[in-house]
């Protein structure tokens, strides 16, 4: 039994190792933001860059949930991996 939950312990803390990389979704299609994004599938991704075209490059994290079907419980989840420019110059999560 305690193997099974230092087995547990391990996968939980070598998971962001799979994760991917940041995503810059002022500029990623639609295919890298549904890979790297955490709840995000290819038809929330493609409104993503939908409203990209429309509105303009996103300023803030948080204009996301202006996105159809995407609320502020997924914008956190994702906020660590979201860059709205390049990641050198600017902070990834505006608050």
């Amino acid at each position: 039994m305690k193997l099974i939950y230092a087995c547990l312990l391990a996968s939980l803390l070598i998971f962001p190792a799979w994760a991917a990389g940041p995503v810059n979704i002022n500029t990623a299609s639609a295919e890298e933001i549904a890979e790297s994004l955490n709840g995000i599938g290819l038809s929330k991704a493609e409104e993503i860059v939908r409203y990209r075209d429309e509105h303009g490059a996103f300023t803030n994290l948080d204009e996301l949930v202006n996105v159809k079907g995407i609320g502020i419980r997924t914008v956190d989840k994702n906020r660590d991996i979201i860059v709205l420019g390049d990641p050198k110059v600017q902070p990834q999560a505006q608050e």
